[in-house]
């Protein structure tokens, strides 16, 4: 059965490991390595990482990865600023669907 892994800074080390999830704990400098560790798992099918994180992440590395590595890596907003945040996740995954920069108006 696939495993859900979540990574986060240390600010929320109780949040999911309290829920009975899998959490890996880490700060800027060991993202990498903590993500690289949740796809070497057979188990891992989705790896969510905190924002705060992920922006300390080389894209080109991790566009890399995401094109071997079967499973799916998503970007957990942050708690404070979340709305604004999830509208350029949202656009940043229609670019990447569709290959082209578009306007949304809601």
């Amino acid at each position: 059965m696939k495993q859900i892994v979540f990574i986060t800074p240390e600010d929320a080390q109780f949040g999911f490991a309290l829920t009975g999830l899998n959490q890996i704990v880490t700060d800027p400098g060991g993202v990498a390595a903590a993500i690289s560790d949740a796809t070497r798992d057979e188990r891992g099918g989705v790896i969510f990482v905190d924002e705060r994180l992920h922006q300390h992440l080389d894209e080109e590395w991790l566009n890399g990865l995401e094109k071997q590595w079967p499973g799916l890596i998503v970007v957990l907003p942050a708690p404070e600023g979340a709305e604004q945040i999830f509208e350029d996740y949202a656009m940043q995954l229609i670019v990447k669907a569709i290959g082209y920069q578009v306007r949304l108006q809601l």
